[in-house]
């Protein structure tokens, strides 16, 4: 028994919670510009990893991005060259039309956290998925946004939960908005999203663009009641009193979400909808270059090796306020 448990000592890197934490300590490591390696160690849990993460960099790449310095593309988000200290990054999105701007966000590098992002969100009962990278889901929703501009034009829209707030951005360059709010329920994502409107603000033309801090659960926001023509999020169970607090009263107002099923979810939030008295639709072939490159991952494309359908690939939900919603689900 002593031979065999020292030919195969227990590993802490072999449980999927271990590697979560894993995850957790690392980021923190990184955040903290800790001097403390174990090469060996990082090399084995780096590998690892890659059996429970569903996160990938790049995610649909419908809409192209580079890391920036000093205006100049120095690299891509997979290998950016950035000084150690620095906790944040400026990466320029290239969107798909040739009348449309490149737009520069500032984001946090990813995997990098500290005490006080958690004391914040303990603070204000939030969470910093905001935070932690450009979802996926919400480049296919700003792509999606994109493909339909037509829908916005003269609108006044608010994106809801933006994290960095890509799709608001994209909207108030490129569909001739009236109004975008961009808003989160984190205090420090909406700093990140003021200074992504701030530092684009020559490319939204007459479009007035501010950001808000909106927490979903909330059920009266007296400022901004009855407010707007259009609604866009990555949907959740608490936003549903939300929405319908925030749709203009009006057969053409409308709420647009994209996001994965994420297991029973979508599910708790289309309960919440139904007890409130909306309508709604789902659609999962909402766009054929979206499909497509679902249709990739889910056949085993090695840019994202744990693509899962329900957790990664964005349905199309919507609904308005005269008992209408679409749906859209991209899993992430």
């Amino acid at each position: 028994m002593e031979d065999e448990k020292e030919d195969n000592p227990p590993s802490s890197l072999s449980s999927k919670p271990s590697l979560r934490w894993g995850i957790l300590r690392k980021a923190f490591l990184s955040g903290n510009n800790s001097s403390h390696t174990d090469s060996t160690t990082t090399s084995e849990m780096g590998e690892k990893l890659k059996l429970i993460s569903r996160k990938t960099g790049q995610g649909f790449n419908l809409i192209k991005s580079q890391i920036i310095n000093n205006n100049k593309i120095t690299s891509t988000l997979e290998e950016p060259h950035l000084d150690d200290k620095s906790n944040d990054i400026y990466v320029s999105y290239t969107l798909p039309l040739d009348t449309a701007p490149t737009l520069i966000m500032s984001q946090r590098v990813e995997n990098n956290v500290s005490l006080n992002d958690f004391e914040i969100c303990n603070k204000y009962n939030i969470d910093n998925t905001g935070l932690v990278c450009n979802w996926p889901s919400e480049d296919v929703l700003a792509y999606f946004c994109l493909s339909h501009a037509d829908k916005f034009r003269s609108k006044r829209i608010i994106e809801l939960g933006a994290g960095y707030g890509l799709a608001g951005l994209v909207i108030a360059a490129a569909t001739d908005a009236s109004e975008v709010v961009i808003s989160d329920g984190n205090p420090q994502v909406v700093n990140y999203i003021q200074r992504n409107i701030n530092a684009n603000s020559a490319a939204f033309a007459d479009t007035k663009v501010k950001s808000m801090i909106l927490h979903w659960n909330q059920e009266q926001v007296p400022e901004v009641l009855d407010t707007f023509d259009i609604i866009v999020a990555k949907f959740h169970e608490g936003l549903a009193k939300t929405v319908r607090a925030l749709l203009r009263s009006s057969k053409d107002s409308e709420a647009i979400f994209l996001s994965p099923k994420r297991g029973n979810s979508l599910d708790k939030f289309l309960e919440k909808v139904n007890e409130i008295g909306m309508h709604y639709s789902i659609t999962e072939n909402y766009d054929n270059e979206v499909w497509q490159h679902h249709q990739k991952f889910l056949h085993g494309d090695d840019s994202w090796p744990n693509y899962e359908k329900d957790h990664s690939y964005p349905v199309l939900k919507e609904k308005n306020v005269m008992m209408r919603l679409r749906v859209h689900s991209t899993g992430l």
